[in-house]
């Protein structure tokens, strides 16, 4: 299999311009991308990748099953019973995040087994995390950095980590409760990254294509951003795992030489846009591309 021509990016909107750095020698994140070889990519378990197909388009997801094996495995019986046949997005809430479940639901037994309360799965161990740390101050970790593709937060004093709620972070809804997040209702962030969330809530996975069929939902008008009339729902086709007719998908690696050169060329901007660089990056705005093979 080959990668498809176009390299695609959950943090941008529009094509990667060319080298107009004036200083040659400070490559673009486009240059980056362009010299990385095969290597520095991880081509992700179809077993791992989610498909919720909407009526405007395809939102492709990557699983996180090293931080949230029970969610992810309660996730799977919800889809194999066919749960989410008559799911529908529930909100849409400005600058924060997209949620949907199966309208109706209730408290009553899950189909397929799945548990109705699972203990919840705000971190993890850090012990054998390939954790790759960001130079960055950051309002919320002690640390931050990157594990197997994702944006992680580490706490060296507890030796734990969890994911971060970055823009595209998928998780699952709960109630007050701790343990009544079971992924049956799942949300992903679609504006500002809302760390205050970290460690609160139970994070599966991310979003690697598709991002604008979520974010440019209509914003629902009620209380935080539920829609107020069943016409307003936006109806999910399917939610699936892939299957072996879909193209796999690769993400970039995070603990490679390659993956440096690209923090480094979104920390020091080089393009002649730039009159100012910041010299500085937050997690949060650090892309994580990926690309999609083709047969």
């Amino acid at each position: 299999m080959r990668p498809a021509i176009c390299v695609l990016f959950l943090c941008l909107s529009a094509a990667l311009p060319g080298d107009g750095s004036a200083d040659a020698a400070a490559p673009t994140m486009g240059d980056v991308l362009a010299a990385s070889t095969a290597d520095d990519w991880y081509t992700i378990p179809r077993s791992e990748t989610l498909y919720l197909t909407l009526p405007q388009g395809e939102v492709v997801m990557m699983l996180a099953p090293q931080f949230a094996p029970a969610h992810i495995a309660n996730l799977r019986k919800l889809v194999q019973a066919g749960y989410f046949g008559n799911a529908a997005i529930l909100r849409s809430q400005d600058n924060y995040v997209v949620q949907w479940s199966s309208p109706g639901a209730g408290d009553g037994e899950l189909p397929g087994g799945a548990a109705r309360r699972l203990a919840p799965e705000f971190y993890r161990d850090a012990a054998g995390l390939d954790f790759v740390p960001l130079a960055s101050r950051d309002a919320y970790a002690r640390s931050v950095g990157f594990a197997d593709g994702f944006a992680v937060g580490r706490d060296g004093r507890h030796g734990r980590a969890w994911l971060l709620h970055c823009y595209g972070a998928l998780g699952a809804g709960r109630a007050s409760e701790p343990d009544s997040g079971n992924a049956a209702e799942l949300y992903v962030v679609t504006g500002h990254a809302p760390r205050h969330l970290d460690r609160n809530v139970t994070l599966l996975g991310r979003v690697i294509d598709g991002m604008q069929y979520l974010s440019s939902l209509p914003r629902g008008s009620g209380a935080l951003g539920f829609y107020e009339h069943e016409d307003e729902y936006v109806p999910i086709r399917s939610l699936r795992f892939a299957n072996d007719a879909d193209a796999a998908w690769q993400v970039l690696k995070t603990d490679t030489a390659t993956f440096k050169a690209l923090v480094a060329a979104r920390r020091h901007r080089a393009e002649d846009w730039f009159v100012d660089p910041a010299d500085a990056i937050g997690v949060c705005n650090v892309p994580l591309p990926a690309r999609k093979l083709s047969p």
